[in-house]
């Protein structure tokens, strides 16, 4: 990939911001487009070998809609968002490129891509995917190929339901009118380290993770099974039932 124009749109920011460096370290011209910056899209598909999406998801396909026609036979159009479905197809649909849906399970606050898994879906890549792989491996990265219904029903437990824990514990506890800084002086190391989450999901970019949630196709019946879960749990709870609930644990451990 070494050598190749890169066009990042939404590569002002976060992830975006974060693969401009990296490709750029990886000897890539890097063009980035953000809202009032850089190249406007048609102009950025026309010069760019590769052009990769990472706006935020219910953006997505609106984007896709707009880069696809513009893109070339031969280069590549990729997206990074947490889903992979409706990109995936967006981008099969509106382009003649070769296509690969990527999600990066990392944020931009990370040192370097060494260690952390990447997930791609080839939807159309005969002539790319090699050397996506060959870089992000390069740079030791864990790669793993899959197709975009399958990222998507890991993703409804991995981002959806650790989301929606955490997001379900911050409304109790504010709701409950608990003062954070006076549970501090009771907090274990555990709890601690869920006050730090809580903060991230509450405090940086909230309409991420309630787009990574609500957005899923696959959530639902995640949300079935926590319902119903968690009604059971409050039986044996208002029964004081610890032998019952007990069990419970040990059945699914």
């Amino acid at each position: 990939m070494e050598n190749f124009e890169i066009g990042i749109i939404g590569g002002t920011g976060g992830i975006g911001r974060w693969f401009a460096d990296f490709f750029r370290k990886e000897g890539c011209t890097v063009h980035v487009s953000g809202r009032k910056t850089g190249m406007d899209i048609p102009t950025l598909a026309r010069e760019c070998d590769v052009v990769i999406v990472s706006v935020p998801i219910g953006a997505t396909c609106e984007i896709i809609e707009k880069v696809g026609p513009h893109m070339r036979k031969g280069t590549l159009l990729m997206d990074m968002t947490s889903l992979k479905v409706e990109p995936v197809r967006s981008m099969l649909k509106y382009s003649i490129s070769e296509v690969i849906g990527m999600h990066p399970l990392f944020g931009p606050g990370v040192d370097t891509i060494a260690g952390r898994n990447v997930v791609i879906c080839p939807a159309r890549a005969e002539k790319w995917i090699g050397r996506l792989k060959r870089v992000l491996e390069g740079g030791g990265a864990h790669i793993v190929e899959t197709t975009p219904e399958k990222h998507d029903r890991m993703m409804a437990i991995v981002q959806g339901l650790n989301h929606l824990n955490t997001i379900t514990m911050g409304v109790v506890l504010s709701k409950a009118g608990t003062d954070l800084s006076e549970l501090k002086d009771f907090a274990t190391p555990v709890f601690n380290a869920k006050i730090d989450i809580l903060k991230k999901v509450f405090g940086s970019n909230p309409g991420l993770y309630a787009e990574i949630i609500t957005l899923n196709p696959d959530i639902n019946n995640v949300l079935d099974m926590y319902e119903k879960t968690l009604s059971e749990i409050k039986n044996l709870v208002n029964n004081r039932d610890a032998k019952g609930l007990t069990e419970m644990i040990k059945a699914h451990s």
